[in-house]
């Protein structure tokens, strides 16, 4: 689906004078994400935890997981959401361990981490998505907004990521961090989200470096707009938003969430072998365009 004549005005405002939809031809578009593949057995065998593992991506990479093949250890912060989470899937059996862990926690996470490996005999991949946002520029960011984001988007990583390490090198595993294009780039009123996703690019590139002659890889993805459940109500109620993402995304939409679960579980897998330090946009484009007007027509 693409709309309108032209990307719309630098300030974000759309200049086509057709109206522009993310939600047309919604029923084509999701034909298409439900057609994608499920590779079966190509994770038979490998164990995978997967913090903020039962929402959003992180559930779509749970349950691609299981399709695959993995056992999934699918940790979250919000005790409701796992047990809801845990009975829409219970048919996967064995295959699926949910459990309460708070990432800004370190000891919880070494505790976790530890009971894990003592459970399952090893830890394949390490898929560290939770992460929170916060409204604000810098002199409207209060200390405890500003240490709230950094602690869970970021201290978060650096937590699950120390704690698996010495078990993914026995395994020569991988580790695949869920940062952002907001992290490659500047949003209004977003600044500690900014910093945060910022950070966890360059903490994924440097322990790429770090753990590469060890024979852990170690990679992100960076997201566009996703159909979240915290997007998907200001997409339905906004639509000046709507219209704007739909305008200056060239595939003409946010992403849905098994989109996304699919390229973590490329870079998770053998199929990415030799694929390490990359930070990977998955954002319909987004990102490669200079935010300039339709000069020509």
């Amino acid at each position: 689906m693409r709309c309108g004549a032209g990307f719309g005005d630098p300030l974000g405002v759309p200049t086509s004078t057709q109206p522009c939809s993310l939600f047309a031809d919604l029923d084509e578009e999701m034909d298409v994400v439900n057609a994608m593949t499920a590779y079966a057995g190509r994770f038979n065998g490998k164990v995978a935890l997967v913090t903020g593992g039962v929402s959003g991506i992180g559930a779509s990479v749970t349950t691609r997981l299981i399709a695959e093949g993995a056992t999934v250890i699918a940790v979250d912060v919000a005790e409701a959401t796992i047990t809801s989470f845990s009975a829409e899937h219970a048919s996967a059996g064995d295959a699926l361990d949910t459990r309460i862990l708070d990432v800004t926690d370190a000891a919880a996470v070494d505790r976790v981490v530890a009971d894990v490996v003592e459970k399952y005999g090893h830890l394949d991949i390490l898929v560290a998505n939770a992460g929170i946002g916060a409204a604000g520029a810098v002199a409207d960011v209060t200390d405890a907004s500003w240490r709230m984001v950094l602690s869970v988007d970021l201290d978060g990583v650096f937590h699950v990521a120390r704690a698996a390490l010495p078990h993914l090198i026995e395994s020569g595993g991988s580790i695949v961090n869920t940062a952002s294009i907001s992290g490659m780039g500047g949003d209004t009123g977003m600044a500690a989200y900014n910093a945060a996703k910022g950070a966890v690019i360059n903490l994924t590139r440097s322990m790429a470096v770090d753990y590469g002659h060890q024979g852990v890889r170690v990679n992100a993805v960076a997201p566009g707009p996703v159909a979240t459940p915290l997007l998907t109500p200001v997409l339905e109620s906004n639509e000046a938003v709507r219209n704007t993402y739909a305008e200056r995304i060239p595939l003409g939409r946010v992403a849905q969430p098994d989109e996304i679960a699919a390229a973590i579980l490329y870079l998770a897998s053998d199929d990415a072998s030799f694929v390490t330090g990359v930070i990977l946009p998955v954002d319909g484009g987004l990102t490669s365009w200079t935010a300039q007007p339709n000069l020509f027509g």
